[in-house]
C-alpha cells in the first residue's frame, strides 16, 4: 500500500492578501500619479510652444503692416475722400458687415473733410474685454507692390466707371520682375480686381483749368465689379465699376469733389492700395486678434489675445517740439496722423487655458515701432 504524505500547503492567510492589496493599490495610485503629472506636464510645455509660436507670428504680421504704414503713398501723405454728400467714407467692413464693435469707423475729418491718412489710430474702437477698458484697432495703408496695375493706362468713362487700357508699350513706371513679361490681368483669379479692393487713383484733366484750375487730381475708389478683356488687339481694355452704395461709402457720384464723378474723362494711372484694420473680435471664444483688409472679410491671425492697447509719438511742426505717448495719436492736441513718427505697442497680450481656466500662462508684447514711411523728416524724439 502506499503511504499518503501528511504534509500540508499553506496559502496566504486573508490578512496577508488584505496587506499585499493595499501595498498594491498604494504603488498603483502612485504610477497614475506620476502618470498624470506627466501627461500633464506635456500638454503644458507643447501648450506653450505652441502659444508662442502663434504669438511671435501674430507680433511679426502686426509689427511688419505698422513699419509699411503710408509706403508707396508718397511722403506727408493725406487724401482727400468724398464729401459734401452727408456720408462719412468708413473702413473695418466687408461687403457683407462692419466688425469695429459691429460698425464701421469713419476717416478722420478736417474741417468737415475726411481724409485718408498713411496710419490711423483707432482709441477705444474695439471691444471691452474681461471688465477692462476698451480694446484699441489700428488701422494702415500702403500700396500692393504684387499687382502691377501702374502698367495699365486708365481713363475715367463714367460717374462709376473706370476703363484700364492693355499696354502694347510699357510705360517707363511699370518694372517688372523677371518672371512677368506683362502685368497681370485685371481680372486675373489670383491678384487681379475683386469686389472690396481699393484702388487709388492719379489722374490728369485734359482740359487746363478743369477743377478750380487743378490739372491733376487724386481719387480713391472701391471696386464693385470687375469686367472681362474686351475690344482687339491693340485697343484691349477692361472695365472695371464703382457703383454707389459700395460697402465702404467710398463712390459716391454727387459729392462735390474726391470722387470719380468730378474726373470725368481725365486720364492716368492707378495702384491698388490696402486699408489693413487690426481688432480683437469678441464674438466668439476664445477671442481672436483679426486682419479686416480693404473690403474684403477678416482673417484670424491668433486666438486667445486678450488686450490690445496702442499710443503714437508725433512731431507738432508748429511748434518745433515732439509729443509723445498719444493714446489717441494727437487728436486731442489738434494734430493729424500724418505728423505720427512712432507707434507705440503697450499691450497685445495673450492668455492660455488650462482645463477650462482662463490665464495659466500668457505673454505680452510691448514695444516700438518706427512710422517711417509717414514723415520722412528728422522728427524723431531723441
Amino acid at each position: 500500500m502506499r503511504s499518503r504524505s501528511k504534509t500540508r500547503a499553506h496559502g496566504f492567510t486573508l490578512v496577508e492578501m488584505l496587506v499585499a492589496m493595499a501595498l498594491g493599490l498604494i504603488v498603483l495610485g502612485a504610477a497614475v500619479q506620476l502618470y498624470t503629472q506627466g501627461v500633464s506636464a506635456t500638454w503644458s510645455v507643447s501648450q506653450r510652444a505652441e502659444m508662442q509660436q502663434d504669438f511671435r507670428a501674430a507680433a511679426d504680421m502686426l509689427t511688419r503692416d505698422l513699419s509699411l504704414a503710408g509706403s508707396g503713398l508718397g511722403n506727408n501723405v493725406q487724401i482727400a475722400l468724398p464729401a459734401g454728400t452727408g456720408t462719412l467714407p468708413v473702413y473695418g467692413c466687408s461687403q457683407t458687415a462692419c466688425y469695429l464693435n459691429g460698425t464701421g469707423a469713419a476717416y478722420p475729418t478736417q474741417g468737415g473733410q475726411p481724409y485718408l491718412y498713411g496710419l490711423m489710430p483707432g482709441w477705444k474702437f474695439g471691444p471691452v474685454l474681461n471688465g477692462a477698458v476698451p480694446t484699441d484697432t489700428v488701422t494702415v495703408v500702403y500700396t500692393d507692390d504684387s499687382f502691377y496695375l501702374s502698367c495699365y493706362s486708365v481713363k475715367i468713362t463714367s460717374a462709376t466707371t473706370a476703363r484700364f487700357t492693355v499696354p502694347t508699350i510699357l510705360p517707363a513706371n511699370c518694372v517688372l520682375p523677371s518672371t512677368l513679361t506683362a502685368p497681370q490681368a485685371v481680372n486675373d483669379p489670383v491678384v487681379g480686381f475683386t469686389p472690396g479692393d481699393v484702388v487709388w487713383f492719379s489722374l490728369t484733366s485734359a482740359i487746363v483749368g478743369v477743377g478750380a484750375g487743378a490739372t491733376s487730381s487724386p481719387v480713391i475708389a472701391e471696386v464693385t465689379g470687375v469686367g472681362s478683356l474686351s475690344g482687339t488687339a491693340p485697343n484691349q481694355y477692361y472695365d472695371v465699376t464703382f457703383a454707389a452704395n459700395d460697402a465702404l461709402q467710398m463712390n459716391q457720384p454727387t459729392a462735390a469733389s474726391g470722387d470719380l464723378a468730378n474726373v470725368l474723362n481725365w486720364t492716368g494711372s492707378a495702384t491698388r492700395i490696402l486699408v489693413i484694420t487690426y481688432y480683437i473680435d469678441n464674438t466668439i471664444n476664445p477671442p481672436r486678434l483679426m486682419r479686416q483688409v480693404s473690403g474684403h472679410q477678416p482673417m484670424p491671425v491668433a486666438e486667445n489675445v486678450v488686450f490690445l492697447q496702442f499710443s503714437y509719438d508725433l512731431y507738432n511742426s508748429a511748434t518745433a517740439a515732439p509729443v509723445i505717448n498719444q493714446a489717441d495719436g494727437g487728436a486731442s492736441q489738434g494734430l493729424t496722423p500724418n505728423q505720427i513718427t512712432k507707434i507705440n505697442i503697450l499691450h497685445m497680450a495673450m492668455s492660455s487655458t488650462l482645463h477650462g481656466v482662463t490665464g495659466y500662462q500668457g505673454l505680452d508684447l510691448q514695444t516700438s515701432v518706427s512710422a517711417r514711411n509717414l514723415t520722412y523728416q528728422n522728427n524723431y524724439p531723441q
